[in-house]
């Protein structure tokens, strides 16, 4: 299974070394006639829709892909041939480094060829983010969503079926984040008794979050219900964001993480750094811990080196995760060096 899927992975990347250099070669000649025909593309691909049996668009879509990858990037199409990393991956990174200054493409293709065998088990919103991180360090203007995103910020609501409206926006993500974090505090102020869906108290938190309540009216309907008396009220969002701390003092533009919502570029970061509480990730040094259960430092450290599970393809955010050693205990050390201890998803 493993030999077909390197082989298949190959075979994409021949197919597509064929199409680019298909391309370089009718180039020459098509220059010569170029009253005759409509654009070079067109014609390469009205020849490999024949031999692939496929349709022109889609051919047009082919030589476009072939010469991003081939003649954009080499290096990664170096690896793509060898069948370590498939069509998925190099789509995803054709697709966020389309923007990229040509005169730094060479070198960011270069670190991209070297790390992305390793991305290979990230999920889409991962391997995007890993992209996305690499751009902004190399051409931040050349990320896929800008750095001055947050000019075409809104927030509409608008009737919609009798007794309900629509609500629709784009918001910075740190806003998103603490929108979210509040509907989720404020729908879990019920009991489990009551009768409406999670998706259905969210929306009906909203009501709450505008009346500035510190709960959510339980509809259990029961006369012990424990709601009032067992929960607390719902605590103001805490939103933590990862960042460096050159990008924080202005000397560098490395984006920052926000789990759950991808890199934030620099010029948030340093916008939400001036009213927020800093505090450094602390680096376990030294032996490891005794014991099974590893110390807060350790805890604290791995789950921001690592955080989401580190399963394979998993997205589940760190705060729900729990960590183990990658080794079982007491052959495993508890240490957060990689591979001891990892972040992984409760199941």
């Amino acid at each position: 299974m493993g030999e077909a899927t390197r082989d298949e992975s190959t075979a994409i990347a021949q197919r597509l070394a064929a199409v680019a250099e298909l391309y370089v070669r009718r180039r020459g000649a098509l220059a010569q006639c170029q009253w005759w025909v409509a654009d070079d593309c067109d014609a390469v691909a009205a020849e490999i829709a024949a031999v692939q049996n496929i349709s022109h668009p889609r051919a047009v879509s082919q030589v476009q892909f072939a010469c991003n990858l081939w003649h954009r990037l080499p290096r990664l199409a170096a690896v793509f041939v060898t069948g370590v990393i498939d069509l998925r991956l190099v789509s995803m990174i054709i697709n966020r480094t389309e923007n990229v200054e040509d005169a730094v493409l060479p070198a960011l293709d270069e670190v991209i060829a070297r790390h992305c065998v390793k991305w290979m088990k990230l999920s889409r919103d991962k391997v995007r983010d890993r992209v996305d991180q690499w751009v902004a360090k190399f051409d931040p203007a050349g990320v896929r969503v800008p750095p001055a995103v947050k000019d075409n910020r809104y927030l509409d609501i608008t009737p919609a079926d009798a007794g309900m409206a629509d609500v629709s926006g784009r918001v910075t993500a740190v806003v998103g984040a603490a929108l979210d974090q509040a509907l989720e505090a404020l729908a879990a102020t019920v009991c489990e008794h009551d009768p409406r869906t999670k998706e259905q108290r969210r929306s009906d938190a909203g009501l709450a979050l505008a009346r500035r309540e510190a709960s959510l009216a339980c509809r259990c309907e029961r006369d012990d219900c424990p709601a009032g008396a067992m929960r607390a009220a719902a605590e103001a969002a805490v939103i933590h964001v990862l960042a460096e701390q050159a990008t924080i003092d202005g000397t560098s533009n490395n984006p920052g993480y926000l789990p759950g919502f991808g890199i934030l570029p620099a010029e948030s970061l340093r916008e939400l750094a001036a009213t927020a509480t800093l505090k450094p990730v602390g680096i376990p040094v030294g032996p490891p811990d005794p014991g099974y259960r590893p110390s807060a430092l350790t805890r604290e450290f791995t789950q921001w080196r690592d955080l989401t599970c580190r399963w394979p393809g998993c997205d589940r955010r760190v705060a729900e995760c729990d960590l183990d050693h990658t080794v079982p205990y007491p052959g495993g050390f508890t240490h957060a060096s990689d591979p001891s201890i990892t972040a992984a998803s409760i199941i």
